[in-house]
């Protein structure tokens, strides 16, 4: 029992309680938590639910949509908040772990791409070739929940994903509940890569980790795409991150490039666009080799050429090295990893599958279409030429962007310049998904400078809010009604978040910081 005298010490215990509670840290942590449980209620009657459940909860469809929207733009709000502080990297996986849970246990949302996985998995299972059929070809439950549009065309995956899978469908069978959450927890594992890899990554290149955890992980869109989508691009991610930081590490010693390139190749064998790191590997392993040499006396040489390329900025000695070594070390993953699949390599046949959709996001696609409509307009017969055409302008703009990058490699970083890279490819390629912009977003984060003096984090930020507002939870395009529903949920939520963003937040600070400094100016040494 607390005695007079210690009573001020017990007081001002409970009030240093009440400020960790109240602190300007921890309120955005809980509203996101209340958001994301919000999307996840809403997404019961308003997710990608399997057809039968979609046509029993049709009536509660609206209401499902208001509510996923005020949820979501209140997680928005709370991320963005969160990135006012200066939280560390532990602090932000706590958040990011918070906050996932909800959707973990949620009906998949914003696509129906994870029932195409269960059922090219449980096809790989069966000893079909994804490859060469749709899952048309499979039948039975899994197959049904698989849209039209992809019926018929085979899987653009590598056999790593596929392999994976078809581990999850050996285990859940045809039960299409049970599936969802074996690939979530998939995609959990790629999101638990990135949140442990990417802070270690960042520290490597000087970049801080809380801001690289809270840019590339803890993004709206890593919640609403990876984890509550279950999209394998998770995966992708989780390898092409641990491959990185095994890349750049100092305590893996000389088998650290061998093992990062083995993690990068492993990513590409999940979805393709992961092999584009592959040089940038070989790059990084060579710069890690030029800071190891600069550190122990040069030994002469007799050839002034000799001397003059070992001081080059651009570490091409070293590089002559690498870059051989990495492609044998990739080679050497790739042809384990299809031998143990036991899958061949028709999947390379198969990497425009995504094509077959006219993306409205896509740049490239978008211009195609208007010049398609002018063309018929004037009743010309290369109407049908304008969607390729453009779609190669637009590969061959971002092949040049990504060789500008890999120039100025040295300059900018490996790793910022193939972030860079990469959005230039999602943006200016046929097709066009947020989750798609991770695959930048992610490296960009880990490897950029700092916010003060890089507004390419500014706008990768604001493009992020902004983008995971754009789709709706269904996964399927969205009637008139559900569009003003969705609209009314997030502008309520709004005007209440800016509410507590501009007035309580503020006032809770203030409260919370001046009797703290009162009572410390009370309590004796």
């Amino acid at each position: 029992m607390p005695t007079a005298s210690s009573l001020p010490n017990v007081l001002f215990a409970d009030r240093q309680i009440m400020v960790r509670l109240t602190s300007i840290g921890s309120v955005p942590r809980w509203l996101g938590f209340a958001g994301a449980v919000m999307l996840a209620a809403g997404g019961t009657a308003a997710g990608a639910l399997p057809y039968q459940q979609t046509a029993e909860r049709a009536d509660l469809v609206g209401m499902g949509m208001a509510l996923a929207y005020a949820g979501l733009t209140l997680l928005v709000v709370a991320w963005w908040r969160l990135g006012t502080t200066e939280a560390t990297a532990r602090s932000l996986q706590i958040t990011l772990g918070l906050w996932a849970a909800p959707l973990m246990i949620a009906p998949p949302m914003f696509s129906r791409d994870v029932y195409s996985y269960l059922a090219q998995g449980k096809m790989f299972a069966q000893g079909m070739d994804v490859y060469l059929y749709g899952p048309s070809t499979l039948g039975g439950p899994l197959a049904a929940e698989v849209p039209g549009i992809w019926q018929h065309t085979p899987a653009p995956y590598g056999p790593l994903f596929l392999a994976v899978a078809a581990l999850v469908t050996t285990v859940t069978g045809t039960h299409v509940i049970a599936g969802v959450f074996g690939m979530r927890l998939v995609a959990m594992l790629g999101v638990a890569m990135l949140a442990f890899t990417v802070p270690v990554l960042a520290r490597r290149l000087g970049v801080s980790p809380g801001q690289a955890l809270w840019l590339g992980v803890l993004n709206p869109l890593v919640l609403t795409h990876l984890v509550a989508g279950a999209h394998n691009d998770s995966l992708m991610l989780g390898l092409l991150a641990a491959g990185l930081a095994a890349v750049v590490s100092r305590r893996a010693g000389a088998a650290g490039p061998v093992i990062g390139v083995a993690l990068v190749t492993m990513a590409a064998l999940v979805k393709a666009p992961a092999a584009l790191v592959l040089p940038f590997c070989a790059l990084l392993w060579a710069l890690k080799i030029q800071q190891g040499r600069a550190k122990q006396p040069a030994a002469p040489t007799r050839w002034a050429f000799l001397a003059y390329l070992r001081n080059m900025p651009w570490p091409l000695l070293p590089f002559l090295r690498t870059a051989p070594l990495t492609v044998l070390s990739a080679a050497a993953t790739a042809i384990v990893v299809h031998a143990v699949a036991g899958t061949g390599y028709g999947w390379i046949a198969a990497l425009d599958t995504p094509a077959v959709v006219h993306n409205w996001m896509s740049l490239s696609t978008d211009a195609g279409a208007i010049t398609a409509h002018l063309l018929d307009a004037i009743g010309s017969g290369l109407a049908h030429h304008a969607v390729p055409f453009w779609r190669g302008v637009g590969l061959a703009a971002a092949v040049g962007y990504g060789l500008l990058m890999w120039v100025r490699a040295r300059v900018l970083g490996p790793v910022y310049a193939i972030g860079l890279g990469l959005l230039a490819l999602v943006l200016l390629g046929p097709v066009v998904h947020p989750w798609y912009l991770l695959w930048g977003i992610v490296l960009v984060a880990a490897g950029a400078p700092s916010a003060a003096d890089s507004p390419v984090r500014r706008w990768v930020a604001i493009g992020s809010a902004a983008l995971s507002l754009l789709l709706i939870p269904t996964g399927a395009s969205a009637t008139v009604g559900q569009v003003v529903m969705a609209v009314l949920g997030g502008v309520l939520m709004l005007v209440l978040s800016a509410a507590v963003v501009l007035w309580w937040l503020p006032s809770w600070e203030d409260d919370a910081e001046e009797p703290a400094y009162r009572d410390r100016a009370r309590v004796p040494a």
